[in-house]
């Protein structure tokens, strides 16, 4: 019998090592990360947890109940750090990107024809904000010279203070995932799906890269990015993921 988290960790490994090569993801993780440049991936995300969080809410479906968990919602803490970077009335200066608007059309598709596979979407965002989301936060805190408290509550999970809470949640959810009782047919569409989530994603961050080009220079765009590719052989081997 498969289990469902174990299918989606080792079914996305390849998927998540892909998000982590990113161009975007190689800059941000190295302290490349502007503030014009933050609030706009996080401008974007908002566009995108809204969907989410919406569908989630208002499912009907036993699986999906017992899924969502309203004390992971990014939307409201988004909300926060959109009106620190952008002001008051952030929501007339923002706008989603191309990329965007095909994540929000899938997630708002899978809602209305087969909301089963907000599963995947759920798994691809949250699990990822309480893993590596975490240490992201960190490297926006350290070099962008925020103000204490303020520029990085997207990160935040108030209800889930401590690595201790947020690890034991981890736990939860996949017990509650393993515990939903679906078929392999339905596993196999939650990885499909959530292989495709990772591809909106990366997809969203491909779309800031040429600000992100530009803001860095060629120098180190180059040693960064292009020096720094794996070779085909490597780039297509799955790696284990912390999620």
């Amino acid at each position: 019998m498969t289990v469902l988290s174990l299918a989606l960790r080792e079914g996305t490994a390849e998927a998540h090592t892909l998000a982590e090569r990113t161009a975007f993801m190689k800059c941000f993780v190295q302290g490349f990360i502007t503030p014009s440049l933050f609030r706009q991936f996080l401008a974007n995300l908002y566009f995108v947890y809204t969907a989410l969080e919406s569908a989630l809410a208002n499912t009907k479906g036993a699986s999906l109940r017992a899924m969502y968990f309203p004390e992971l919602n990014r939307s409201g803490q988004l909300a926060e750090d959109l009106a620190f970077y952008y002001g008051d009335n952030w929501r007339d200066q923002i706008t989603p990107l191309t990329a965007t608007r095909v994540y929000l059309s899938r997630i708002h598709d899978v809602a209305q024809n087969d909301p089963l596979l907000l599963i995947a979407h759920s798994y691809t965002r949250y699990m990822g904000d309480l893993s590596g989301g975490q240490a992201l936060g960190k490297i926006v805190r350290s070099h962008l010279a925020l103000p204490e408290g303020k520029g990085t509550a997207f990160y935040e999970f108030p209800a889930l203070p401590t690595p201790e809470d947020k690890k034991a949640f981890k736990q939860r959810y996949r017990e509650t995932l393993d515990g939903l009782g679906l078929d392999e047919g339905a596993i196999a569409r939650i990885v499909k799906e959530a292989n495709f989530a990772f591809a909106l994603n990366c997809n969203l961050m491909h779309a800031l890269e040429p600000e992100l080009k530009a803001s860095v220079g060629d120098r180190v765009w180059q040693s960064v990015v292009i020096e720094n590719q794996p070779s085909r052989r490597e780039h297509r081997r799955p790696e284990a993921v912390a999620v």
